[in-house]
């Protein structure tokens, strides 16, 4: 991983730059998967492809999986990845049976919470990876 502002290798589990001192995901001068110099306005690197938008703004696999095992028959952690859909649909069975059916949503968002943390669901809804 690259420092996007300054273009210095960094760990890939670093929050800041020990270089320049700048947040990860902060700054529009490199690529932060190859290191190439970018213009402040590209999407995309040209060289490697990588976009350029989205970085930094992932979610964390561990909040989204905790949220599922424990907040799941809300359906909190559907909407904290962006399925909005799905959230609002357990969040309904739930609520709409006064509780009586929130067994059958407490099971499926501890599925899916352990299979976030398992990393079988890696992507949130925009297909961007989540972060460890």
């Amino acid at each position: 991983m690259y420092c996007r502002n300054c273009g210095s290798v960094m760990n890939d589990h670093a929050a800041i730059c020990v270089t320049c001192g700048v947040p990860v995901g902060k700054g529009s001068n490199y690529c932060p998967m190859c290191g190439e110099t970018t213009d402040s306005m590209a999407q995309v690197c040209m060289r490697c492809g990588a976009n350029l938008i989205i970085y930094g703004q992932q979610k964390s696999k561990l909040a989204a999986g905790l949220f599922g095992i424990f907040l799941g028959v809300f359906g909190v952690h559907r909407f904290y990845l962006g399925n909005i859909g799905i959230g609002v649909a357990q969040l309904l069975i739930t609520v709409l049976s006064c509780g009586l059916l929130s067994w059958a949503t407490f099971i499926w968002g501890l599925i899916e919470g352990i299979l976030i943390l398992s990393g079988t669901i890696n992507t949130d809804a925009k297909g961007v990876a989540l972060k460890d």
